[in-house]
């Protein structure tokens, strides 16, 4: 398919999209309904992304450089990260 029959296909398609959006618009109801759907993804949106989430859906920065040796979760994830790093220092030591 060469350029211009590519352009051709995607008038055709916008053309089509913006006459049925068009007709399914005509009608007041559809229209607000519409808009009352975008507003709400709208806001579900904002809120996923905003800063004024509760502290606990926040990393716990007080924790950061302050490990607690009786956080066992902490330990854990600490201690297989060193592992994976160790392993990984004598796989490539091998294969040289």
């Amino acid at each position: 398919m060469n350029k211009r029959n590519g352009f051709i296909i995607s008038g055709v398609a916008l053309s089509t999209a913006g006459v049925a959006a068009t007709v399914y618009l005509k009608d007041k109801s559809r229209r607000e309904k519409l808009t009352d759907n975008v507003k709400q993804a709208q806001g579900k949106v904002v809120s996923m992304f905003s800063k004024e989430k509760n502290k606990e859906d926040h990393f716990p920065v007080e924790k950061g450089g302050n490990p607690d040796p009786q956080d066992i979760e902490d330990n854990k994830m600490v201690s297989e990260g060193a592992q994976y790093s160790v392993q990984y220092y004598n796989d490539t030591k091998e294969d040289k």
